[in-house]
């Protein structure tokens, strides 16, 4: 599945870290889906409807879609995987089938008691990013954080890159600070299951402002 983002006024169609979506002209490396969230007059009606929460490439076998129709899937659209992943979401397996392949053999090896099928990963990441109340956080030691995670820090969100977090925005990650100048325990957005899945060799596909984003100067 796949689609071309045209970002109509009024579409709240870009996600952020922490799985809000908003209404931004800004184009991100992918798309993905969590079920038909509109009503009947094509207003965002819901966060989300079921538990399929992938994540998707933006062109795939020359496939197109009329966007934001009620009673289909809600088309979203992420800056690039990382922010996928920290809004919940996992790799599509028919058009990323090559990197679902990478995330499952991770998951597996990451979680040896669970099935490393579609279905168990899709209701044990329900589990971890949802609380009956809305979003599910948690807190970590930073230094257990592998690359790729995301967590809320200083009113903004920030992905962990080696000795570096950048800054997200819907734009592209924009200032680049330090691991050590942030705090030693730390609020992560990213699922627990999911930064296991990180930690155990799974590489997102990161947006290339990854590599510039540039340390403010004292």
């Amino acid at each position: 599945m796949a689609t071309r983002p045209r970002n109509g006024s009024g579409r709240a169609n870009r996600v952020a870290p922490d799985g809000s979506t908003h209404a931004v002209a800004d184009r991100g490396l992918f798309w993905g889906n969590r079920g038909a969230l509109l009503d009947a007059r094509g207003d965002l009606a819901r966060h989300h409807r079921g538990r399929l929460w992938i994540c998707c490439v933006l062109e795939f076998h020359c496939r197109h879609r009329t966007q934001w129709q009620p009673g289909r899937l809600t088309e979203l659209y992420f800056l690039d995987e990382p922010t996928a992943l920290a809004a919940g979401h996992r790799p599509c397996g028919e058009c990323r089938h090559h990197d679902y392949r990478r995330f499952r053999d991770a998951w597996a090896r990451a979680h040896p008691g669970d099935e490393a099928r579609a279905g168990p990963i899709d209701r044990h990441l329900h589990t971890d990013r949802l609380t009956a109340g809305g979003r599910r956080t948690h807190e970590a030691a930073l230094g257990s954080l592998p690359d790729g995670v995301v967590l809320a820090h200083d009113d903004g969100f920030w992905l962990v890159g080696g000795d570096t977090l950048h800054r997200w925005s819907h734009a592209g990650y924009v200032e680049a600070r330090p691991r050590g100048t942030f705090p030693s325990t730390v609020t992560v957005l990213t699922p627990r299951a999911t930064v296991a899945t990180l930690r155990a060799g799974y590489e997102p596909i990161h947006h290339p402002s990854a590599g510039t984003a540039t340390t403010p100067r004292p």
